[in-house]
């Protein structure tokens, strides 16, 4: 059997259910977040989960392995996704997949991934410039949606205005699954059969989306209480490449004085003793992730100081 023939079989039947296993493997390259994907940026990389296979884990590096050739650390349970009809492309049972995420660095000569932005798939997600101009367009939509039903109508809509932070709360970055759920209810993306000109971000093969939704939310919401943003920074780095590091997750911007402070108030870096230019500006002091907070049962956490502007 070739290496195409094996990278592409369809999961396993366990009794009547199929086993896969799924990848959201995130990277933060040139400050913007970007998503490790198969089928030129149709899929996550994913395959079945086999015999041979010791752990569920081992058996999904196996696949990333075979189909991208790219190394990966850090990997963390993300969820099980086991609805009714999510891949009708395998027939004679349901599919079960168990999803990851996982932390790299992007390396642009491994293997054969294609790496894209998370905001080609989620364009209403990216506050970094402000409100993004297809918020307007969404809005109008869902609220022709919401009217087509009277009798659901203004639930619909303080659905819609909570979720897009249009009721006084404002925009809440961790909500990004809840928001596409939104919009796959409503029928305004691909994956429910909208038609291709009314469909909002790039689609991805069955309910891929929604997976990689579902690991958006978990690094945004993660970031603030665990130092997991280092697996995705080089050994040194200066505070400005942190701060824009997580900007780029959040999707939002960081007061800078505030960030700085808080990151010297929670010990999270050391410094280096080195420095590097940045922007033209003079030398910027370098620091590494004290690996020592680990252990430090005092850890509050990444809190994101973040700029309401």
């Amino acid at each position: 059997m070739t290496h195409s023939e094996r990278s592409i079989r369809p999961p396993v039947t366990i009794g009547f259910a199929h086993a896969e296993l799924i990848a959201v493997l995130v990277a933060v390259t040139g400050d913007e977040p970007r998503v490790m994907t198969i089928r030129s940026g149709g899929a996550l990389p994913s395959g079945p989960f086999e015999m041979g296979h010791r752990t569920l884990q081992s058996g999904l590096r196996e696949w990333i392995q075979e189909q991208t050739e790219h190394p990966v650390g850090y990997l963390e349970q993300l969820y099980t996704f086991a609805d009714r009809d999510r891949n009708n492309d395998i027939p004679g049972g349901r599919t079960i997949s168990i999803s990851y995420l996982g932390l790299v660095n992007e390396q642009s000569g491994a293997g054969r991934p294609g790496w894209h932005g998370w905001y080609d798939y989620f364009p209403w997600e990216d506050h970094r410039q402000g409100r993004p101009a297809v918020l307007g367009e969404i809005m109008t939509r869902l609220k022709s949606w919401a009217d087509a039903d009277p009798a659901r109508r203004d639930h619909r809509h303080r659905r819609a205005d909570f979720t897009f932070g249009l009721d006084g709360g404002g925009w809440n970055e961790d909500l990004a699954l809840q928001r596409y759920e939104l919009l796959y209810e409503a029928g305004l993306v691909a994956e429910a059969g909208c038609a291709g000109e009314a469909n909002l971000g790039r689609a991805m093969f069955a309910d891929h989306r929604r997976i990689l939704a579902t690991g958006i939310a978990r690094l945004r919401a993660k970031i603030k209480y665990r130092p997991v943003v280092f697996e995705l920074m080089p050994e040194s780095f200066t505070l400005l490449r942190l701060q824009r590091t997580i900007e780029a997750l959040a999707g939002l911007t960081l007061h800078k004085q505030n960030f700085r402070r808080l990151i010297e108030q929670q010990e999270l870096v050391e410094e280096t003793g080195g420095t590097e230019s940045e922007t033209g500006g003079r030398p910027a002091k370098l620091f590494r992730f004290r690996h020592t907070v680990l252990e430090e049962r005092a850890l509050a956490g990444t809190k994101l100081p973040l700029s309401r502007n």
